[in-house]
């Protein structure tokens, strides 16, 4: 076991959450296609301990690592909450990408004796590609045309993104290719790495998490910049719109002076967010 710094009390004494932390567990055949897995003894500063967050860095689709964004879990650890870190493939375009988020999340269904997570209530979390994969999985569960289908026993109780794609991909993808950069042209030709030049829109908007947005479901939270220089932040206006309309079970966290990455002290300020998100749903069933 290994106590991770927290600031849980008891009766004035500090609690250090308590893990037993699993690294690189395979899901699948490919090296990239593995987790990290922070099982806790408990999560006491939340209204209920049954929440599992399942995390995906950013990276557009082609660089980083789990263990280069644990900023973004850490918050999660220090509230002594089970949490999921997970690699997919880079280079290899969308769709497998998010193939491998369905895949992790049967592989732990299937082995939920080895890895005992409660997975009928689990918390997509994601950083810009990582959140474009995980609004994708969650918005299409309930959806029949979608293609990769969770088991049963697996439920989405809440998704939370930053900085992720939610409309307007092919825009993003044009963005990439049409960029001065070899990096950024690199990227936007292995979104699809199938398709020569830019992909056609019946095959985008399969891939855009706004085409699977319905009022049944999880409850959704997102923050974005209004200077993020990668994803346009004109393509979230209709999907926030969706957001707001007809309930308050979502949140929208629009910082108008920020770009694609919070800094630490805006991280803080939409983790206070987050957690109060969390405890709504925790305690009512819905944001």
């Amino acid at each position: 076991m290994v106590r991770l710094p927290g600031n849980l009390t008891r009766m004035g004494v500090i609690m250090l959450p308590t893990y037993k932390i699993l690294k690189n567990i395979g899901y699948g055949s490919d090296p990239e296609q593995v987790m990290d897995i922070y099982i806790a003894d408990h999560t006491p500063e939340l209204a209920t301990n049954n929440f599992t967050i399942v995390f995906l860095h950013g990276g557009a689709f082609y660089l980083s690592d789990k263990s280069q964004e644990e900023k973004y879990i850490q918050p999660y650890l220090h509230k002594g909450m089970p949490v999921v870190n997970l690699n997919y493939r880079l280079k290899r375009g969308i769709p497998l990408a998010t193939q491998d988020l369905t895949t992790a999340l049967n592989f732990l269904e299937a082995n939920r004796v080895t890895y005992p997570l409660n997975l009928s209530q689990i918390v997509l979390a994601g950083f810009s590609a990582g959140a474009h994969i995980v609004s994708l999985v969650g918005l299409a569960a309930n959806n029949p045309e979608y293609c990769f289908k969770l088991n049963k026993g697996i439920a989405i109780a809440a998704i939370i993104n930053f900085s992720g794609v939610v409309d307007g991909l092919g825009l993003v993808e044009k963005q990439f290719i049409e960029n001065e950069s070899y990096l950024m042209q690199a990227i936007g030709n292995a979104l699809f790495p199938d398709i020569a030049g830019y992909t056609p829109q019946e095959i985008i908007s399969v891939f855009e998490p706004i085409k699977y947005f319905d009022q049944q479901d999880p409850p959704y939270f997102l923050w974005y910049g209004g200077k993020d220089d990668q994803i346009p932040p004109a393509t979230f206006a209709a999907f926030v719109k969706l957001l707001q309309e007809g309930n308050d079970k979502n949140v929208v966290v629009f910082s108008p002076e920020s770009n694609h990455f919070p800094h630490a002290a805006e991280r803080d300020y939409i983790y206070s967010k987050i957690f109060k998100f969390l405890n709504k749903i925790a305690q009512t069933g819905s944001a």
